[in-house]
């Protein structure tokens, strides 16, 4: 039995001089080895739960889940095995990006319930001792917000410098869009000002200046406030954005790493406790920048690199480029960790996938243009992409096998679908199904801000928690025993790991070295049985997943099958 190679970092980028002497950007040494084993921390062996107020639970019937619904849901979320719970935007907001455009930092969305609601959902998720983390949209505001509106109409440099501008269209003025298909361009022209201002999304998403001191003190004070008041991380959207100096260029923009720097110890000057989850869908050669040669940045990445590879190994029923993914990113400095993912309220990115690999994805898991997004990605739930319950089951149980903090969206964990007569990322942002009664239990008003699916394979009558939390063999309660072995084994979320080579690439085995003994987790990603070598000494216990004997004392495996060892 072999064991496949490791990979370290490689760094070689070029540093922007004139910014790396103004402290602007981070300027890098000789990078050091470090060892897939570390230090255990509160976040790192965390079952993370995201979900949108909005959308989770209504308690006044106005059509819109709030505050006061999502206290009432806490108890569900304990039961589940939650310990931290990831909220999208629910600060005020025009919501034409779905609460990633904020006009008051510092506010709860009125439709959300009042800061007292906040305050009392944060004192109801510390009895049941869930940690809260809240996503935190620094690096663009709503057009609407009164900084942007006093910079277009005030010249003078105190608030005009808050955001990013140029008197003449620059000549990448239609390159570097996130939205693409959607988005014209990156800098759009204000008749009001005068001048171009810079926007990476949308236009009404105009991108803050972080050159700018005053900038970097704001988004300090802003993440100081919600510390305060009991929020105990950030999901930092797009961080390589924030850093990014736009007037350097489109293709390769200078990084202020710098700035990172500096709101990172800004967070944590409340408490130093306070987790920085950074989405950052970088190459693996840049992770290191991000959470910095000795873990001082951000605490947790997003592992994009090995999701997207999951979802290719997936499509072909191969598992060679997903254990190159998770060895290319198997590194990384003390204190740091990865939270791994399937579905998030996004699309699934390929962007990193190669075009033929994309097309493959594509082709098995989202071959209607309708449900494709930007040129890169599908804007699909799990359940209808996979449509297999043992497929399903599969990849939740390797997405709880990965060594790092397992993430889950709201809806997930029942196998909710899509509503692709939704725009964009709408699709995946329906309202949670918690029973078959009208609106799925999710609201009593006449009509929902936002549609329950309720028609097909996928409606709410025949999704639903209740139906599920009834049925021993639901994908509810299968994923409610594997956040429960998970929780039993944190060893997976600080020990030392290899891939093992057992000869056979339509099965990826992880060996976890643990003081308590070795951990094996097998998966099979082919839709036929299979047999892989595997010394058995008689005395592993299973966790999860059964085995047979195959020929000559191999191990035999079912199609999509899983099988957790220990001992």
């Amino acid at each position: 039995m072999k064991i496949i190679d490791q990979h370290g970092f490689l760094l070689n980028h070029k540093i922007v001089l004139f910014l790396c002497l103004f402290g602007m950007v981070s300027c890098r040494h000789e990078t050091k080895e470090f060892s897939a084993s570390v230090p255990d921390e509160w976040y790192r062996n965390s079952i993370v739960y995201n979900l949108d107020v909005d959308v989770f639970n209504d308690s006044d019937g106005d059509g819109i889940g709030d505050f006061k619904g999502l206290a009432e849901k806490l108890s569900y979320l304990d039961s589940l095995g939650i310990e931290v719970l990831w909220l999208s935007p629910f600060q005020p907001t025009p919501d034409k990006d779905d609460g990633y455009d904020v006009s008051d930092y510092y506010g709860i969305d009125p439709r959300l319930g009042t800061m007292a609601d906040f305050d009392g959902f944060i004192s109801e998720a510390k009895k049941h001792n869930i940690k809260i983390i809240m996503d935190m949209v620094l690096n663009h505001t709503s057009i609407e917000h009164p900084w942007y509106k006093k910079a277009r109409s005030d010249s003078s440099v105190k608030y005009r410098s808050r955001y990013v501008w140029s008197k003449t269209k620059p000549r990448d003025f239609d390159e570097g869009m996130v939205f693409e298909g959607f988005q014209s361009e990156t800098w759009s022209y204000d008749e009001v000002a005068g001048r171009y201002y810079f926007h990476r999304f949308y236009d009404f998403q105009p991108d803050l200046n972080y050159r700018n001191r005053e900038v970097q003190q704001e988004a300090i004070k802003i993440l100081r406030f919600w510390s305060a008041k009991g929020i105990k991380g950030f999901r930092l959207d797009a961080v390589p954005f924030i850093i990014d100096v736009p007037e350097s260029g489109a293709a390769k923009p200078a990084k202020m790493f710098g700035v990172l720097d500096s709101i990172v110890r800004g967070a944590k000057s409340i408490d130093n406790q306070t987790l920085l989850l950074g989405e950052a869908n970088v190459e693996p050669k840049e992770n290191i920048d991000y959470f910095g040669e000795k873990g001082e940045r951000l605490q947790m990445m997003f592992n994009f690199y090995v999701n997207q590879y999951l979802f290719y190994s997936m499509a072909t029923g191969k598992t060679g480029t997903l254990i190159r993914a998770l060895n290319e990113t198997r590194l990384k400095p003390p204190h740091s960790q990865w939270a791994y993912f399937l579905r998030n309220h996004d699309e699934i990115d390929l962007g990193r996938l190669s075009k033929s690999q994309r097309n493959k994805v594509y082709e098995k898991f989202g071959p209607e243009a309708n449900m494709q997004l930007y040129k890169r990605g599908i804007r699909r739930r799990l359940a209808p992409m996979l449509h297999n319950p043992e497929r399903i089951k599969m990849a939740y149980s390797i997405l709880y096998s990965l060594p790092g903090a397992p993430v889950i969206r709201s809806g997930e964990e029942i196998g909710m679908g899509d509503d692709l007569t939704l725009a964009e990322r709408l699709s995946v942002r329906t309202p949670m199904q918690w029973n078959s009664m009208e609106n799925a239990g999710f609201s009593t008003a006449q009509k929902t801000f936002r549609p329950v699916v309720s028609m097909g394979e996928y409606a709410y009558q025949k999704v639903n928690v209740a139906s599920q939390l009834s049925d021993k063999e639901s994908l509810l309660n299968f994923i409610k025993l594997l956040i429960s072995v998970r929780k039993s084994l944190p060893e997976l979320g600080v020990s030392d790991w290899q891939v093992l080579d057992l000869g056979n690439d339509a099965v990826l085995a992880i060996a976890y070295k643990t003081p308590s003994g070795k951990i094996t987790i097998i998966h099979n990603f082919g839709d036929k049985a299979t047999e892989v070598t595997l010394p058995l000494t008689g005395k592993q216990k299973v966790l999860v997943g059964s085995w047979q004997a195959g020929e000559n004392g191999r191990l035999k495996m079912e199609p999509y099958g899983r099988l957790w060892l220990k001992g």
